[in-house]
């Protein structure tokens, strides 16, 4: 199966900037989509930001002009740089990836999820 691993997260004031990166490791080959997520308390999970493959990107319209979402594919690694940050962006962050990836003499797809690291933004 195909691992991620989160980092980056903490507290920070109002106005100020974190960059979160999430690493996957694991018998891949190909990861097609790579993104963020996050989860305030009492509201459902929803969408930042997504890059694919090719670099195309959505953003939520919520994070638009303030955060950037960028990839290394050599490293299998995801990036999200948050700029101009407020106090309703806490929340735990989670990273995706979809894609395929090695099992025995085949390959099969995977979605997978990190476990979230907490991002806490103070007025």
């Amino acid at each position: 199966q195909v691992q991620l691993v989160e980092s980056g997260g903490g507290l920070v004031q109002a106005g100020g900037s974190l960059r979160l990166s999430c690493a996957a490791s694991g018998s891949i080959l190909s990861i097609n989509v790579m993104g963020w997520y996050r989860q305030a308390p009492g509201k459902q999970r929803e969408l930042v930001a997504v890059i694919r493959i090719g670099g195309s990107t959505n953003y939520a319209t919520s994070v638009k002009g303030r955060f950037t979402i960028s990839r290394d594919n050599a490293k299998n690694t995801v990036y999200l740089q948050m700029n101009s940050l407020k106090p309703e962006d806490t929340a735990v962050y989670y990273c995706n990836a979809q894609g395929s990836y090695y099992t025995n003499w085949a390959h099969a797809p995977f979605d997978s999820w990190g476990q979230g690291t907490q991002v806490t933004v103070s007025s």
